[in-house]
């Protein structure tokens, strides 16, 4: 598309300081926490220690927590090249499957939902495509609710994966190739290329609901929320342009920053955000940190602040927008 190939990395997911603990949140007042739903982000898998750790964090800070990390094919190695190669809208329906099918999620009235990175927005199609169970709390840690307008450069020179992506993106980000294969090109979105993303984008025009047609069930299911939690990395460079973490559009000419309560996907309420923001059931967060960069201390506060048990009359609280990361 005339543009210049940009190289393609995202490193996963980094926890510093971490140890077990817990997460979870009832729809209704009670004393056992609803399952806990992650999506792990690009170049990660649910065999990795990070997300064994953020398993065994769930059920120490809330006891009880039955923990669900979504996973693509039968090793670690098979997930992994799931975050970089694959139909993104396909792997939507199959997590729709797996918890449809899982005798203890299928059977709760309600789960919570954690999204690192490209699991964010992933877990955000879930709520608004299927959402059965549905979703009562949504938290995404630097995920590209707006997409993203630049690939990043490889920096391990042995990642095959990466270089491969970056390879096959030399047919074009809007290529049939890149958008039913490659996972990132899925979400790609410039604002200078609207009129080649809002026709051959394969995922995140239709997740938005910014075509012409409306999809009125994405705005119906994401209103549902009880409460639907964005962080954004401070000092993040991986993804570009990190306000996409909370919706922002941003002008790479002029640098312009057009907050999401001026945008018209939250003034004309594609998505029921404008909804969930009046209610004071959206939040913006931004914490220090690179991407991914993640403390113990921080999930910790998340969990108990949004995925643990409500006690009869109590409420959730609102943990501070500043926590101390401790970079790796």
């Amino acid at each position: 598309m005339g543009r210049k190939l940009i190289y393609l990395f995202f490193p996963f997911l980094i926890l510093s300081a971490l140890t077990p603990t817990a997460l979870a949140s009832p729809i209704q007042p009670e004393t056992n926490p609803l399952p806990l739903v992650v999506w792990h982000g690009l170049g990660d898998s649910y065999e990795n220690e990070g997300m064994k750790s953020i398993a065994q964090l769930a059920e120490e800070v809330n006891p009880g927590t039955y923990v669900y990390l979504i996973r693509f094919g039968e090793s670690g190695t098979q997930d992994r090249d799931a975050t970089f190669f694959g139909n993104v809208t396909a792997q939507v329906e199959d997590a729709c499957q797996q918890l449809a099918s899982d005798p203890i999620i299928s059977s709760a009235p309600a789960i919570n939902a954690l999204g690192f990175s490209q699991g964010g927005q992933f877990l955000r199609a879930y709520a608004q495509r299927c959402n059965n169970p549905p979703v009562h709390n949504l938290v995404t840690f630097g995920s590209q609710h707006n997409g993203i307008a630049s690939f990043t450069m490889c920096k391990d020179s042995g990642d095959w994966l990466c270089w491969s992506v970056n390879a096959l993106l030399r047919f074009g980000t809007w290529s049939g190739i890149a958008q039913s294969g490659l996972v990132p090109a899925q979400y790609f979105r410039d604002p200078e290329e609207m009129g080649d993303y809002l026709e051959y984008s394969n995922f995140l025009a239709d997740i938005n609901n910014e075509r012409v047609t409306k999809n009125e069930k994405y705005k119906e299911n994401l209103k549902k929320l009880n409460k639907f939690v964005m962080y954004m990395f401070k000092e993040d460079t991986t993804v570009v342009p990190k306000e996409s973490a909370h919706f922002m559009e941003v002008n790479a000419t002029s640098g312009e920053h057009t907050k999401l309560q001026d945008r018209p996907i939250y003034k004309e309420d594609w998505l029921g955000l404008k909804v969930l923001d009046e209610q004071a059931r959206l939040e913006f967060l931004t914490i220090p940190g690179r991407h991914m960069q993640l403390s113990g201390a921080l999930l910790k506060n998340t969990f108990r602040s949004y995925f643990g048990p409500l006690q009869s009359g109590e409420t959730e609280k609102t943990p501070e927008a500043s926590f101390q990361v401790q970079e790796s």
